[in-house]
């Protein structure tokens, strides 16, 4: 009998809590959904909070994957489908909340976007690189991830812990799928007219020293579609910038009004 192929799930990062709104973590390439970690001891206090975990065999297309969230999300609102819904995408992640809050407006109230790789396009090196890695020796491959973490991440803004989880995050996705999700983030296929479309409001944040991905130029690009977005910019951040000991998602939210109410305060 054939193994059961694994199939993208809903981790619990906290303590559940119907109570307070559902924020829903959407990881980058990675896909691992633990990198929110060093967030969540702030923005428990205001949300209950999942992240999505998607196998590092999954080879779903954006379809596929948008489906699968959406249905996720059901599930948890299932007894309270009134509850609001704050959904994050961090880079790839980004690329798939978009897809999301298109596919089901019904569920999403907010969205938050980190460096989100809807730019992807625009660096196709990297693209190119990802073909690359797919022919390396397993060692190899995993070597090289040393060489991308300082594209990834402002090293110096990051301690040894956050590095370490990141370069492992990294090495866990083996080469077919980074080639397949890096042929996904290429090949994202929304216009502008869809972004118009999106009426939930929208915080989009850009990392003025992100290596990777033009994402000053993107949230601006962004920001301009969308109906009810704002951006902030942090300027010496990287590409992984939640990761980052003084970067402070709940206090970005906190600050930009992103709250769900002022109730919500320390």
């Amino acid at each position: 009998m054939p193994a059961v192929k694994n199939r993208p799930g809903l981790l619990t990062l906290g303590g559940i809590n119907p109570n307070l709104p559902l924020f829903v973590y959407l990881p980058g390439m990675d896909g691992t959904g633990e990198l929110l970690r060093s967030q969540t001891k702030d923005l428990q206090t205001a949300f209950e909070l999942r992240g999505l975990a998607i196998p590092p065999d999954d080879l779903s297309n954006w379809d596929e994957l948008t489906t699968m969230v959406v249905n996720l999300i059901e599930g948890v609102l299932q007894s309270q489908p009134s509850r609001s819904v704050y959904l994050c995408g961090e880079s790839f992640g980004g690329c798939l909340a978009v897809k999301v809050a298109l596919r089901a407006p019904y569920l999403i109230d907010k969205v938050i976007l980190s460096n989100p790789a809807t730019s992807f396009n625009q660096r196709p090196w990297l693209g190119w690189g990802g073909q690359l890695s797919y022919w390396l020796p397993e060692s190899i491959y995993k070597a090289s991830a040393l060489v991308l973490l300082p594209f990834l991440s402002a090293l110096g803004r990051m301690t040894p812990r956050e590095r370490l989880e990141l370069l492992d995050a990294m090495r866990s996705v083996p080469a077919t799928t980074t080639n397949w999700r890096i042929s996904l983030v290429s090949n994202f296929d929304v216009d502008e007219t869809q972004l118009r479309c999106l009426q939930q409001s929208v915080l989009v944040i850009a990392s003025g020293a992100d290596q990777l991905l033009p994402s000053v130029k993107e949230a601006e690009r962004l920001v301009n579609c969308l109906p009810n977005a704002k951006m902030l910019v942090l300027p010496q951040s990287g590409h992984a910038c939640l990761l980052e000991k003084d970067v402070n998602l709940f206090r970005i939210i906190e600050d930009q009004n992103f709250l769900p109410s002022s109730d919500f305060r320390f």
